[in-house]
């Protein structure tokens, strides 16, 4: 039988995160104040994260268990299934064998459920009362805003304009979940206010959205901590769920990935994926070619100087060590607006240093091609930011047609595109530029 879908069982949900630190050449370095411009301590965070995810961003243990009640919200869609792409495979006329993680299974369409739910859950169980955060595309945006009604939280996202505007159903799902939703900049905080001081039609940007909820939480009074979806050590950590499941999938499938890919704009997707070879690779064990795809207009790991710089565009968070444009750079209004930030995750941005990893820079319209080209044959839309990834696939998949080797193909499949049909639009429309 040519199997197509590989699933695990409930019970063998992974129960514990990986944390790649434990097993990188070297530590990282250190986040730096703000202000004083001195290693960050953990007491410096406490006034934006609860005390467990504070522990889990300065952790170096290997293994995280994962709680009993954030294990039984995962099970509504998790373990997610590892798929065969078979008929992309017999349309590539590739010896490649291609499977795809598909995390668009979750009820918010994306893999960002995995660290909203215990993000949630560790400030439920700290006494917040609020979680303020921003959102690109919304993906993030809506998955808190159903993690918090999961556990009782009220929700507040700053989404980016150019995004408030093109997905106003991204809009009606977060609305739908309980949330408030802010288009920023906003006259709601001082960084949002100098933002329009300084251009009135300003599309936004991630590191700009990310100052206006930092402030909103900082300025709670207490009542309120700040959330964020990617870029961050625990984050990373929550998201490796993906790579661990798909470890299990593969030994299912009698397999082991020569490249793995995934789509990087702050680098949680591809992380999550991706970390648990890579981390296998780094004990010594098999080894991978790991691909992160991001757009080329907003080119972090290919273009990006490996420096401390703010995640935020005011300036308010801390310094972290990482390949960055700069914080005060505006991305172009891509459609993939999850990709649209200046900087990439610490952890990814070592890891290209430590040449554990590659980046690929990859146009626009090059990837809504391969997202139709998927959608086809497979019959799954794939967000705008996924068709990163499928681009990378099918074009190591074209290159083994060449050179007739038959490697094993493996990309994240991040989200669903159902609520980004307006992109799809205007790729038919020939509106989309490189």
């Amino acid at each position: 039988m040519n199997r197509t879908k590989f699933l695990l069982s409930e019970d063998q949900l992974p129960t514990t995160w990986y944390n790649v630190v434990a097993d990188l050449p070297k530590p990282l370095d250190p986040m730096l104040h703000p202000g004083t411009r001195q290693p960050l301590t953990p007491d410096d965070l406490a006034p934006l994260f609860p005390a467990e995810l504070i522990a889990q961003e300065f952790s170096t243990e290997r293994e995280t268990d994962i709680p009993g009640a954030v294990l039984d919200v995962y099970r509504q869609w998790r373990p997610s299934p590892l798929v065969r792409a078979r008929r992309l495979e017999r349309a590539l006329d590739t010896p490649a064998r291609i499977y795809f993680k598909n995390e668009g299974v979750s009820p918010a369409g994306s893999h960002k459920p995995n660290t909203a739910v215990p993000q949630a859950y560790y400030n439920k169980q700290a006494g917040v009362e609020r979680l303020i955060t921003e959102t690109g595309a919304g993906q993030w945006g809506s998955s808190l805003s159903l993690a918090c009604q999961y556990f009782g939280l009220v929700c507040e996202v700053y989404m980016v304009k150019v995004s408030y505007r093109q997905k106003p159903y991204r809009r009606g799902l977060m609305e739908t979940y309980g949330a408030t939703v802010t288009a920023s900049p906003s006259e709601r905080t001082g960084a949002g206010r100098a933002a329009l001081a300084a251009d009135p039609d300003s599309p936004g940007s991630l590191g700009l959205a990310i100052s206006e909820a930092v402030e909103a939480a900082v300025n709670s009074g207490g009542t309120a901590k700040y959330a964020l979806g990617s870029v961050l050590n625990h984050v990373l950590m929550h998201q490796t769920i993906i790579g661990k499941e798909a470890q299990l999938q593969m030994e299912l499938a009698e397999d082991y990935p020569d490249i793995v890919i995934g789509a990087a704009g702050g680098g949680s997707n591809f992380g999550g994926l991706a970390l648990p070879f890579l981390g296998e690779q780094l004990r010594g064990g098999r080894s991978v070619r790991a691909v992160a795809v991001e757009p080329a207009s907003c080119p972090t790991l290919t273009e990006g100087r490996f420096d401390y710089d703010f995640g935020d565009t005011a300036g308010m968070t801390p310094l972290t060590k990482m390949h960055t444009l700069g914080h005060d750079f505006v991305p172009p209004s891509i459609h993939a607006g999850g990709l649209r930030y200046h900087g990439m995750s610490p952890i990814i941005s070592q890891l290209k240093e430590f040449d554990q990893l590659e980046a690929r820079a990859v146009p626009q319209t090059a990837c809504f091609e391969a997202g139709v080209t998927f959608a086809r044959n497979e019959g799954i839309v794939p967000a705008p930011e996924s068709t990163h990834a499928v681009r990378a696939a099918i074009d190591e998949a074209l290159l083994c047609k060449e050179s007739g080797e038959a490697k094993t193909i493996l990309f994240s499949l991040s989200g669903h595109g159902h609520f980004d049909m307006q992109a799809y639009i205007d790729y038919f429309g020939g509106k989309l530029t490189d």
